[in-house]
């Protein structure tokens, strides 16, 4: 399985921006999904999560209202879309997938997943 991230960019503050992670292979319909970030000298963190069919999300504190995640399993692909970004936002934002069952407590971890994508900058001036 490959995960190819894309959409990130430079934007400024108050903007949006749409991430897309498409996937190869013929697990993605039947796996969970999510979105990670991490800035210059901090760790990872968790951003959102889908489950496999699209019913059940899960978002970060920081993000929830302003992002929002949505797939499509005909596309194999998984989508970050974001709106009144902040500087705060900045950082490289990676997909992630996970095969195994849902759980609100373990899609926020990132030793849960089997498989990451490369990563796409997103840039956000004040």
């Amino acid at each position: 399985v490959q995960l190819q991230a894309c959409g990130g960019g430079l934007v400024q503050a108050g903007g949006s921006l749409r991430l897309s992670c498409v996937a190869s292979g013929h697990t993605f319909s039947s796996s969970n999904m999510g979105w990670f970030r991490q800035a210059p000298g901090k760790e990872r963190e968790f951003v959102a999560a889908i489950v496999w069919g699209g019913g059940l999300t899960l978002y970060a504190d920081s993000v929830k209202g302003r992002f929002t995640i949505s797939r499509d399993n005909a596309k194999n692909t998984v989508w970050l879309e974001m709106n009144s970004l902040k500087p705060e936002d900045t950082a490289v934002y990676s997909c992630a997938q996970r095969t195994s069952f849902w759980s609100p407590a373990i899609v926020r971890d990132t030793r849960s997943y089997d498989c990451w994508g490369q990563g796409t900058q997103v840039t956000v001036s004040s």
